[in-house]
């Protein structure tokens, strides 16, 4: 049978692309640019998607892994911003449940702070009201005892009380991708590692691009009545090519998180704190024996495609984490691991990076390239809705956005409420396949209801794993990311499949070998590929765990 998103189908989809004329071609594939496949293709419009790295590798995997409603633009009057996205992280929630969960959020009330008890209860009030929060997860203020009995850890000295809220976590890489393998699903065909090089046009107009496929080399002129530039970072070099570039334009800023093991930082409770030095927001977040920290935002004018942690960058971190939890005395040797991503911010003149609205933009250049730039993770769906509302109407398809009732790939888990029955028959199962009762869970929880594909992986082919060294849930792991996923490498399958490197470095170092050994078996690498992927591999273990100043004194 053809899997319609496996790696081996990749130039099938090139060709099948080069050879007819597409409604849209969308060039990108983070969240932004999947959003728009969905959206298009559930409204009727033949739809490909080209991105030149792996999908989400870019801003996409690179988040606070928040689906949230963005307190902090309280402070800076975006009610709007707030109502909507609010709204929205309550459908992402229910069309994908085994991405998305809820998560109370603890925000202390310190002495000297930006928050004090009035401010924080009409604040956290306001915003209840704005992102329409449901009456069970409305915000509660606490006494400082009561604040301590949820998170000890914090510095009692200045602390003078707190406020909770819900938020909603998310693997941000993996929901980018069950947004793509949707619309796949669907009927977009979607191929990463194939980049846009330049723009075709006819009479003045855009009509497609030539597309250059960087596995095989080969380049390929994909036409299309709209194409719309969903790159991200790279919005703007797309729209220099276009020689549209004019007014607007992007201000790109870093934003660094650093992880932790929880035998050194035990958070119980997920905080989100103001720093001490410039008062800036951040969050501390535990997660599967972890606890994450971050983020930063400073001005980034360096290598869009490689943003890394810099020493300041973890020093910053480092400080602001003791400042608000000073038992807990963290130093650089407790960072396990790191992740840098870049925000595409829409450039605003006198303000600082911190205080630039987040809100995205559509740019429609008299060629007909439709960009779009800015905007949240949480308000992707919105920001698909109203680009291809443009589209739509230039292609005379008068198909309203249906994306809201859409269950998401893996997310036919039987609704939200049923997630933990449905994670808790499915770990069952595993067991009874030979899995340990965490392996299960982490694969049930890690697929949702495509876990059923992944388990039949375990049944028909798990005997081949003992050649390759490698435990068979990572085996199957691996299969269906290169069957259902597009893995093409080895750093989008520790990456953006499974989040080990951020999340499980020992996981990486320890099955690196057979991962490798297997995909050379299945793609036939040559020497010179096979080197490629080794040293790409122990490039981004090694800036995941070492900042950059670090690097250059070695």
């Amino acid at each position: 049978m053809v899997k319609p998103f496996s790696t081996m189908q990749r130039e099938t989809y090139l060709q099948k692309m080069k050879e007819t004329e597409l409604d849209i071609l969308v060039i990108g594939g983070g969240i932004t640019g999947a959003g728009i496949a969905l959206d298009a293709t559930i409204r009727g419009l033949s739809t490909g998607l080209v991105e030149m790295q792996d999908f989400a590798a870019g801003t996409s995997s690179r988040s606070t892994k928040l689906v949230h409603g963005g307190l902090r633009y309280l402070k800076q009057f975006e009610f709007k911003i707030v109502a909507e996205v609010g709204k929205e992280r309550a459908i992402v929630y229910e069309n994908a449940p085994h991405v998305t969960s809820p998560e109370w959020m603890l925000l202390p009330i310190i002495q000297g702070g930006t928050f004090g008890k009035a401010s924080t209860s009409l604040g956290l009030k306001v915003y209840d009201f704005l992102a329409g929060v449901k009456r069970s997860e409305r915000r509660k203020m606490l006494s400082k005892k009561e604040t301590m009995k949820r998170e000890p850890l914090l510095g009692e000295k200045k602390l003078k009380g707190g406020g909770v809220y819900v938020e909603y976590k998310t693997d941000d890489a993996r929901l980018t991708l069950e947004v793509l393998k949707e619309a796949v699903f669907r009927g977009t065909q979607a191929i990463n590692y194939t980049k846009a090089e330049s723009l075709i046009y006819e009479n003045g107009k855009v009509v497609g691009a030539k597309v250059k496929d960087l596995v095989s080399g080969d380049v390929y002129d994909i036409h299309a009545k709209k194409v719309i530039n969903a790159a991200g970072p790279w919005v703007d070099e797309l729209r220099e090519k276009d020689h549209s570039k004019k007014g607007k334009y992007l201000h790109l800023t870093k934003g660094v998180h650093i992880v932790i093991d929880q035998t050194r930082f035990p958070l119980k409770q997920a905080v989100y704190f103001d720093t001490e030095d410039d008062g800036r927001m951040m969050f501390a977040i535990p997660r599967a024996g972890k606890t994450y920290v971050g983020t930063t935002d400073t001005h980034y004018l360096e290598d869009v495609a490689s943003p890394h942690m810099t020493e300041k960058d973890m020093d910053y971190i480092i400080d602001a984490t003791n400042y608000m939890f000073p038992s807990v005395k963290l130093n650089r040797e407790d960072v396990e691991s790191s992740w840098s991503g870049l925000r595409p911010l829409i450039h605003e003149e006198g303000k600082s990076a911190s205080e630039i609205s987040r809100k995205d933009e559509i740019f429609e250049s008299d060629s007909g390239l439709l960009s779009i730039a800015g905007g949240k993770l949480t308000g992707y769906r919105k920001m698909a809705e109203r680009i291809v509302d443009i589209a739509g109407r230039e292609l005379g398809n008068k198909v309203k956005c249906k994306t809201e009732k859409v269950i998401l790939s893996g997310g036919d888990v039987g609704g939200s409420s049923n997630l933990d029955t449905f994670i808790r028959e499915w770990t069952e199962k595993g067991e009874k396949l030979g899995l340990t009762e965490v392996e299960a869970k982490r694969l049930s929880n890690l697929y949702g209801s495509n876990v059923k594909r992944v388990y039949e992986i375990i049944d028909t082919q798990g005997n081949e794993s003992v050649h390759y060294d490698l435990p068979v849930h990572v085996f199957a792991s691996l299969v269906y990311g290169i069957e259902e996923e597009m893995v093409v490498s080895p750093i989008d399958f520790f990456n953006r499949r499974t989040s080990a490197l951020f999340f499980d470095i020992d996981y990486v170092r320890q099955w690196k070998t057979g991962v490798i050994k297997y995909m050379n078996d299945r793609f036939h690498w040559s020497e010179d590929q096979l080197n490629q992927h080794i040293e790409l591999l122990e490039e981004e273990i090694h800036y995941a765990t070492k900042p950059v100043e670090t690097r250059k004194k070695n």
